[in-house]
């Protein structure tokens, strides 16, 4: 039996996509909000021994932190599948980084205001890669709100590279910032892309 090509399904493509910054930033809460599978988590209760070694400034009530990463997966369209690997954010464990890079189109870096200066590692991480990224700004509630050309100047930020202002806790909100980040690696590809 000979099959015409037009009448095989379509295999989606699988992309890459990193969900970095600070410890606290909101990384594991985006991946559970938009992944259409039950998410894989490596979080591991904070004790005793991250004292004088974690940061809790800002983020006292948090209570878990991820060890290894997060991972979780949702289809944009019928021609994207999106993997999405959540790294983990404290300096201890950013050796991991680099496996979990390889091969990423881009990476979204979330920003919370409250603790803004985490997001520079993760800037100069993936600039020193050449991996394209978008900054979204994770909306806490009570944070100090900033116009995002504030954030840009804070951040030293090129004008080509997207920020956006999210709610990692939604998951309108996080496909935006996927949908945000692989239209700004295709146009930095330039390849064509459709949602």
């Amino acid at each position: 039996m000979v099959f015409d090509r037009s009448e095989r399904p379509r295999l989606p493509r699988a992309i890459k996509i990193l969900i970095a910054g600070g410890f606290g930033a909101g990384k594991t809460t985006m991946v559970a909000s938009v992944s259409e599978t039950r998410p894989l988590r490596t979080e591991e209760i904070l004790t005793d021994r991250g004292i004088g070694v974690d940061d809790l400034t800002s983020v006292e009530a948090k209570r878990t932190t991820t060890v290894a990463m997060d991972f979780g997966r949702i289809t944009l369209t019928n021609d994207y599948v999106l993997y999405l690997f959540g790294t983990p954010g404290q300096e201890r464990f950013w050796f991991v980084w680099d496996e979990l890079a390889e091969g990423a189109l881009g990476a979204v870096i979330l920003a919370d205001t409250r603790r803004l200066a985490d997001c520079f590692p993760s800037v100069d991480y993936f600039e020193r890669r050449g991996t394209p990224f978008v900054v979204a700004v994770n909306c806490f509630e009570g944070s100090p709100t900033f116009e995002l050309d504030e954030v840009r100047l804070a951040l030293q930020l090129d004008p080509s590279i997207p920020i956006v202002l999210c709610d990692a806790r939604k998951r309108d909100s996080s496909r935006e910032v996927l949908i945000t980040l692989v239209k700004h690696s295709a146009r930095l590809r330039a390849e064509p892309v459709g949602t």
